[in-house]
């Protein structure tokens, strides 16, 4: 029996997932013919803060075994809207509303969701189809160029590979002051690795001057950390780059700045500029809110380290966004973009101001912003974000992928996998879908390979993570659930971002031994090789650029529970690859009557021969075929 009504299905929403503004799309619900509505069913739709729109199913096709009702709506407004079917029989009211994630069901279940985006929104097609690499800058090679002008208060180590400083001093405050000597420089002789690995473009995690190794508590926005270089060896790491079609791309940090910066100047550091910590005549102090001059203000959660500022604040915004300010200054020195630190904190009107600059610049200049949640329908501090619709990022942080991925590789049923990634395939628009920042570890989150291989770190003190070490068995295994959890990473839509030494076997937990530094000379070259094997066939693919996702097998968990398996969609033929998740080699025959909609089916990668397919384990197999039907 046929659903009344399915999103995915282009006979019941003429457009999948998000519609572009001023685009029309074709609403159709199906009910049986006993059912006699009083008048014709109707599409309610609304905007939260708007009041209900409602459109009337006038149009009315009898079908074998019920009636099609449908109505056309053009969307005229960008935002995200909600909506359902009511119809009348007998005089009672019945609504139609989402009973899971994709379907219709009578009088329950909440709304469905219509992302409507503007229509001039495009995304900068140099990330489309390539491969991002994140680097933690202390972190990844340390060229061996003499240090200059290195601040007060650091700590600089001669261990590379050692633990990081963890432990809080006797005042329970832990400085993040200990480098190991990470550099431009170092990330420039680095290039033609990163090359073979099939890198596209480069993430780092903050340049700018800061007294804490992860320099998110920014003291100078237009100088870069003396202990990375100079500006100037900026700017040849971003020409050197070029010229491996690699581009590169910043961290910004604008909810807050370092309490021992230039702006607050808590400690002095600074003798020639006057911080809004030391007078109310500063020329930042209105970039700040205190509450009781000097000592207490607001702070990033609170952490006295961390200053919030007031990004609306005409000066601050100039700062930031203006002709001559912090974004134009990096991206006219080769940056490729942002990604913007906890974007979900930023408000509206400071990233409306931010995109008008960036792409004022050029058009072609990327924004990801940080979000962990789905972006199209976050709330924070009690306001409905925007970020997807046109005016603000390009791209998220996909963090639900990569729950979905992690979820999955570890055992959880392929339906739940199939309904996380296709939720977040509906709800964002396509041109956003296209660069999404996809990743399976980030300096933020334990590496895959102890998720995967290790035990739980949830809850446990750093003294338990800080010597913590897979075994050699846990190792192997993590390794291998890496592999396959990586595959789906670079085959799924968006673009693939490998944290910088996931690809040579580091391990970590959470922060700072999530932080690592490479192991150079210590590499897995077997899972190096296996990463660059991945790039070359992902590359080999055109349909990976800007191909739509469907999946072909366990939707309804009919097939092998070890297995999923997804189109990735092009005019000329589809490719469908197969990931399995299990040291099991895993067999699936009749696969004409299982892609009964394709026809001209033909190996691409891995073993397809006498109308089956054959997956090694913790690997993947990729056929293509022509879509008919």
């Amino acid at each position: 029996m046929r659903p009344i009504y399915d999103t995915w299905n282009l006979g019941y929403k003429s457009i999948f997932g998000a519609v572009r503004q001023f685009e029309t799309c074709r609403f159709t619900i199906r009910l049986p013919k006993h059912v006699k509505p009083d008048f014709s069913p109707v599409l309610v739709l609304f905007r939260t803060g708007f009041k209900e729109r409602f459109i009337s199913m006038n149009d009315v096709v009898e079908e074998e075994d019920c009636f099609a009702y449908t109505a056309s709506y053009d969307a005229r407004y960008t935002d995200v809207h909600y909506y359902y079917f009511s119809y009348t029989e007998g005089g009672t009211r019945h609504y139609i509303k989402k009973v899971n994630l994709h379907e219709g069901g009578l009088d329950n279940g909440e709304m469905f969701q219509l992302t409507v985006y503007r229509s001039d929104y495009e995304t900068p097609d140099f990330l489309k189809g390539g491969i991002m690499y994140q680097i933690f800058p202390d972190r990844f090679c340390n060229s061996g160029k003499p240090k200059e002008n290195i601040p007060e208060g650091r700590i600089l180590r001669d261990d590379w590979g050692g633990t990081p400083l963890y432990k809080p001093d006797e005042n329970g405050h832990v400085w993040n002051n200990d480098y190991f000597g990470g550099d431009f420089a170092g990330i420039q002789s680095k290039l033609p690795y990163l090359k073979s690995l099939g890198v596209t473009c480069i993430y780092l995690n903050p340049i700018f001057e800061s007294h804490e190794n992860h320099r998110y508590n920014t003291a100078n926005y237009m100088k870069a950390d003396p202990l990375l270089g100079t500006n100037d060896e900026f700017e040849e790491l971003c020409r050197e780059a070029e010229k491996y079609d690699i581009s590169v791309i910043l961290d910004g940090v604008f909810s807050h700045t370092g309490a021992d910066s230039v702006y607050f100047n808590k400690f002095g550091r600074y003798k020639d500029e006057l911080g809004a910590y030391q007078s109310k005549e500063s020329k930042y102090y209105d970039w700040y809110s205190f509450i009781d001059y000097p000592n207490v203000y607001e702070a990033w959660w609170g952490i006295d380290t961390l200053p919030n500022v007031n990004e609306n604040n005409e000066d601050y915004t100039e700062f930031i966004c203006g002709d001559e300010g912090v974004l134009r200054y990096w991206l006219d020195k080769g940056a490729a973009g942002y990604r913007l630190d906890v974007a979900d904190e930023l408000p509206e009107q400071f990233l409306i101001n931010l995109r008008k600059c960036v792409k004022g610049f050029d058009k072609d200049k990327v924004i990801i912003g940080e979000v962990w949640e789905d972006a199209t329908n976050k709330e924070s501090y009690g306001v409905k974000r925007r970020y997807l619709l046109g005016d603000e990022l390009d791209s998220v942080m996909n963090y639900p992928f990569r729950e979905a991925i992690m979820n999955f590789i570890k055992g959880g049923k392929p339906i739940d996998f199939i309904n996380s990634v296709m939720t977040i395939v509906e709800n964002y628009p396509k041109p956003t879908i296209d660069v999404l920042m996809n990743f399976v570890s980030t300096h933020d989150i334990e590496r895959a390979i102890n998720r995967l291989g290790g035990d739980d770190c949830e809850g446990k003190p750093k003294e338990w993570m800080a010597e913590r070490y897979l075994t050699p068995e846990q190792y192997a295994h993590g390794k291998e659930l890496l592999k396959a959890a990586m595959a789906l990473m670079y085959f799924l839509p968006g673009v693939p971002s490998i944290y910088y030494g996931d690809e040579a076997g580091l391990q970590g937990y959470k922060d700072p031994f999530n932080r690592r530094c490479f192991p150079w000379g210590k590499e897995d070259t077997e899972l190096i090789e296996y990463v660059s094997e991945l790039s070359r066939v992902r590359k080999s693919i055109p349909n990976m650029k800007d191909g739509r996702i469907y999946f072909v097998i366990n939707e309804k968990e009919t097939h092998d529970s070890r297995l999923v398996g997804f189109t990735r969609q092009g005019q000329k033929q589809d490719y469908i690859i197969f990931v399995n998740r299990s040291g099991d080699v895993v067999k699936l025959e009749h696969m004409s009557e299982i892609l009964s909609r394709f026809t001209d089916i033909q190996p691409f990668y891995g073993e397809y021969m006498d109308d089956a397919i054959t997956v090694l384990p913790y690997d993947y197999t990729i056929i293509k075929a022509k879509f008919v039907k």
